[in-house]
């Protein structure tokens, strides 16, 4: 949607999320199409919600028309995002076409706000998935990811408690509860 402009809330992890993309831009060759990348991102968080009960990101998710998604790293890949844009564009570059590329070469080390169980969960969704193509990788996510609802051209808040629910926890409300006490805890931090 042309000059639509987001704003991106303070407990967000902006870097973190970039170096979430560029994770998965490098290990595509340096670029990586952008429903592709939208996709492995958001399964990457959920797997990393079903191994370890927390996302990476950080990030809230939608139901949209080619499958979930994770509503403000989405928003920075389209160049739509209103805040702190030097955080994210250290590391990706302003979209092409449909390909969101590296703004810089990058090492594992440059990745420094994830942790080795963070890159463990990014490595392992970019093996099962690498071979997939875009499409494919979306209508896989509507098969297998029961949370995911069609939402007829729109979108539609996917809550944590759900996914949790959909990965059989055996908790999910609580679950859900403690990812909004971190965002909580970054807002102290951060002096907001």
């Amino acid at each position: 949607m042309p000059g639509f402009v987001a704003t991106i809330p303070e407990w967000f992890p902006t870097r973190k999320a970039a170096q979430v993309a560029a994770f998965f831009a490098n290990e595509a060759g340096g670029s990586i199409n952008i429903l592709r990348l939208a996709k492995l991102i958001y399964l990457a968080d959920r797997l990393s919600m079903d191994r370890r009960e927390h996302v990476i990101t950080g990030d809230n998710f939608v139901s949209m028309p080619f499958g979930p998604v994770n509503t403000y790293t989405y928003s920075y890949m389209n160049g739509q995002a209103g805040d702190r844009t030097e955080q994210w564009a250290e590391f990706i570059a302003p979209r092409k076409n449909n390909d969101i590329p590296l703004s810089r070469k990058i090492q594992i080390e440059d990745l420094d706000e994830l942790s080795r169980a963070d890159i463990a969960v990014l490595r392992d969704t970019w093996n099962e998935f690498k071979e997939i193509d875009r499409f494919e990788l979306a209508e896989w996510t509507h098969r297998f990811c029961p949370e995911w609802r069609d939402p007829n051209g729109s979108s539609i808040p996917i809550d944590f408690a759900t996914v949790f629910k959909r990965l059989n926890k055996a908790e999910p409300i609580e679950l859900a509860e403690q990812i909004q006490a971190e965002r909580s805890l970054r807002l102290g931090l951060s002096g907001r």
